[in-house]
């Protein structure tokens, strides 16, 4: 529990900074998963294009347009509250042509 209060926190944090972006100023904080998701899909067309799973089950998202021109971070706990983490422009995806990283470099 006290992880998630702390990501909330984070996400509090971040939604008044100014380099956080046009919609995490515009929408509030946290809502439920399927609620966030719709609004970013009607009002940004961004489609979730990344996604894992944290040690405390929460489930982090990559969202983006087709075209990169915005992208939006939401982290979501198990019981579908979703919080903004973090929204900008220009996201791109990377390829990397099956090199390994090595955690220990």
């Amino acid at each position: 529990m006290a992880k998630w209060i702390w990501i909330v926190g984070l996400a509090l944090v971040l939604s008044q900074r100014p380099d956080t972006g046009a919609s995490a100023a515009e929408n509030p904080t946290c809502d439920q998963r399927q609620s966030v998701i719709g609004h970013l899909a009607n009002k940004y067309q961004e489609a979730t294009v990344a996604i894992g799973v944290t040690n405390a089950g929460g489930l982090v998202e990559v969202l983006s347009t087709g075209d990169g021109l915005t992208w939006t971070i939401i982290v979501s706990n198990p019981d579908g509250l979703t919080c903004l983490l973090a929204t900008g422009e220009g996201w791109r995806a990377i390829q990397t042509d099956g090199v390994e990283f090595d955690p220990q470099a």
